[in-house]
């Protein structure tokens, strides 16, 4: 990792330290050191298999599904310094403070509206009023209002693959979350939704931060302040995109972006 540039983080919103995680016995992350830049997107990238999705799923406790499961290490979330993965720390709490968007969109089989609020009427909100306003800024903050707010109670499985990925991107700023972690947003869609997509999680950087595992390595570069190259549940190398692109310090960095490998 580049020390220089992991001193330059200021103030990061999560501090990755010596995380392993164990499938049973198989250890498929291996002592991953890296800051989390606030209110920045970072990028992981790697070849399949490598521990990209691992790794995003620690931060929100997704692994905790599966029993045997394991976590050594810790990811620590400022200010507070509280341990993501500590045995203390409620997987429920990390899951409403940590979105999540997924490969394939996932919204549920109900109106866009109860879509969106799904998270804060799982906290309690209860007021028509509250609820309405949360829908608006949550859809306008997915780049989705416009097109949907005439039919706010219409079924969500009605709407195009982008529009759906976007709807789940709202769903995930409903709850105000203090990161947003993305597994290959763009897999399943054409060019012009992905690159509306990428549009939308640029500008989510202004609000949140932002975790990123893409395969695809163009879209790295476009989007992501830094970037993380991993392989076989190793961290190779760690620096800000343009660094990592241009300059790699690790071999094997250079030799994945290139393609000789991957």
């Amino acid at each position: 990792m580049n020390d220089s540039v992991t001193a330059g983080v200021a103030g990061p919103r999560a501090l990755v330290q010596d995380l392993s995680f164990y499938y049973g016995t198989f250890k498929a992350l291996k002592r991953l050191n890296m800051p989390i830049a606030d209110r920045r997107v970072t990028a992981l990238i790697g070849p399949s298999g490598c521990g990209k999705s691992t790794f995003l799923r620690c931060f929100n406790r997704m692994h905790d599904l599966q029993p045997g499961a394991r976590y050594e290490g810790s990811i620590i979330l400022h200010p507070e310094d509280i341990d993501l993965v500590g045995r203390e720390v409620d997987p429920i709490d990390v899951r409403m403070r940590i979105g999540m968007v997924f490969q394939k969109p996932n919204p549920f089989p109900t109106s866009i509206a109860d879509n969106v609020t799904y998270g804060l009427r799982l906290r309690g909100m209860k007021s028509r009023t509250q609820l309405a306003h949360a829908v608006e800024q949550a859809l306008r903050g997915a780049a989705l209002w416009d097109e949907v707010k005439d039919r706010l109670h219409s079924s969500a499985l009605a709407l195009s693959g982008g529009q759906m990925q976007r709807l789940c991107i709202a769903r995930a700023l409903a709850t105000n979350p203090e990161m947003i972690l993305f597994d290959e947003p763009t897999s399943a869609l054409d060019p012009i939704a992905t690159a509306k997509i990428e549009e939308l999680i640029a500008a989510l950087r202004e609000q949140v931060t932002v975790l990123i595992v893409t395969h695809n390595m163009q879209q790295a570069a476009r989007i992501s302040d830094f970037t993380a190259f991993m392989f076989l549940g190793e961290l190779i190398e760690y620096a800000s995109t343009a660094t990592l692109f241009t300059n790699p310090s690790q071999k094997r960095t250079e030799d994945y972006i290139t393609g000789r490998y991957g």
